[in-house]
C-alpha cells in the first residue's frame, strides 16, 4: 500500500505536520511511560492547536498505542 493515498481535502502540509506530531507524541509515551495528559494539557505541553491535538490523540488511540480513561486522561496502554 503506498504511502501517497491523502484525502483530498487535507493539503499534504498539515498530514505531514500530523504525521511529525504523531511521532513526536509517540516518543515521549516512550520517554515517560506513566506520562498521563488530558487533551488540554497534550495541547499546551506540544504546542499543538486543538484540531491537530484531537486528531493526534484520536490516531493514536485508534492504533491502540494509548487509551483514554474514565478521567479523560491520555495513557499508555499496557503492552504498547
Amino acid at each position: 500500500m503506498s504511502g501517497s493515498h491523502r484525502h483530498p481535502a487535507i493539503p499534504p502540509r498539515l498530514t505531514t505536520a500530523i504525521a511529525e506530531a504523531i511521532v513526536m507524541v509517540r516518543s515521549e509515551y516512550d520517554e515517560m511511560p506513566g506520562l498521563m495528559l488530558t487533551a488540554s494539557q497534550a495541547q499546551r505541553l506540544w504546542g499543538l492547536d486543538s484540531g491537530t491535538c484531537a486528531v493526534v490523540l484520536a490516531t493514536l488511540v485508534d492504533q491502540q498505542f494509548l487509551r483514554q480513561t474514565v478521567a479523560g486522561t491520555y495513557i499508555r496502554r499496557s503492552g504498547s
